[in-house]
């Protein structure tokens, strides 16, 4: 009896050891240069550690799809997707759950950007795009590809390929700003944000590039985490997580993504990306 209640004693002693050095991982999408996210995204590591009192690593990985694959394998327990990549992992994962999004996120938008030798103006109005060479981000971007592409086909009335000369996926909102300024491509759909940051940045030659349409409002990114996460990691883990998210309010880490606060967010929030992929195909 003294030796089982010793055994016992034991395997509760190493579960709790497991438990307790558990490493929380997250990722992000690869929306910008790879080495501005290692940075930006370790100093969230480096935050969600001191506020959740595990050790929280960030892994990186090259495409939207491997930050998908990462986090339906539980590779990753929490993800910073965008609204469709957020919406193909949660229909992988049931259960999991989108709990916080940028203030900006609920009303995000894309720009179309054109090369200086491009003969449109910046208007309201959907410019004419018939034959120009054109860029999208990555090929599972909402802010690059899913709604420019929904309102490019939604205002001309036929699909992409049949609107332009040629169709590029660049990788990357960061690409797609230096391929159209540099003329690779003659027209691209970029994150506004991104855009937006870069120009106050100096990292934009506004005489090679210019804006010359903002879409309507959609709603974006949001921090998705992974079913099960109280399981593994304590009961009420989830809301402490939501918590910290919420409660970010270091400037330098704000500015990072850049957002000015985060708020909650819902499942519910990303139906209209979900019908919109539908719309033009992107999931069933």
């Amino acid at each position: 009896m003294k030796l089982t209640h010793l055994l016992s004693a034991g395997l509760l002693s190493l579960f709790s050891t497991v438990a307790l050095s558990a490493t929380f991982t997250f990722t992000a999408i690869p929306d910008a240069d790879e080495s501005n996210l290692r940075t930006r995204f370790e100093k969230v590591a480096d935050y969600l550690s001191e506020q959740l009192d595990v050790e929280v690593k960030y892994v990186p990985v090259k495409s939207y799809s491997a930050a998908i694959t990462a986090f339906r394998n539980n590779q990753v327990q929490l993800a910073w997707f965008g609204g469709l990549s957020g919406v193909q992992a949660r229909g992988l994962v049931p259960g999991s759950e989108a709990i916080a999004q940028g203030f900006e996120d609920q009303s995000f938008k894309s720009y179309l950007i054109a090369h200086h030798s491009v003969d449109i103006m910046p208007s309201d109005h959907f410019p004419v795009l018939d034959n120009y060479t054109f860029t999208f981000g990555s090929k599972g971007s909402t802010s690059g590809r899913l709604m420019p592409q929904f309102f490019i086909e939604k205002n001309l009335g036929k699909p992409v390929d049949q609107i332009f000369k040629r169709v590029g996926f660049s990788g990357d909102h960061s690409r797609t700003i230096s391929q159209v300024e540099a003329g690779v491509y003659q027209v691209g759909a970029v994150n506004y944000k991104v855009w937006d940051t870069a120009v106050e940045k100096g990292e934009v030659d506004t005489s090679k590039v210019k804006v010359i349409w903002e879409s309507p409002t959609y709603p974006d990114y949001q921090w998705t985490v992974r079913s099960g996460v109280d399981s593994d990691f304590g009961a009420g883990f989830k809301d402490k997580l939501t918590k910290a998210l919420i409660g970010m309010t270091d400037k330098d880490l704000l500015a990072s993504f850049p957002r000015s606060s985060f708020v909650p967010a819902k499942n519910s929030d990303y139906e209209p990306i979900e019908r919109v992929a539908k719309t033009i195909g992107m999931i069933d």
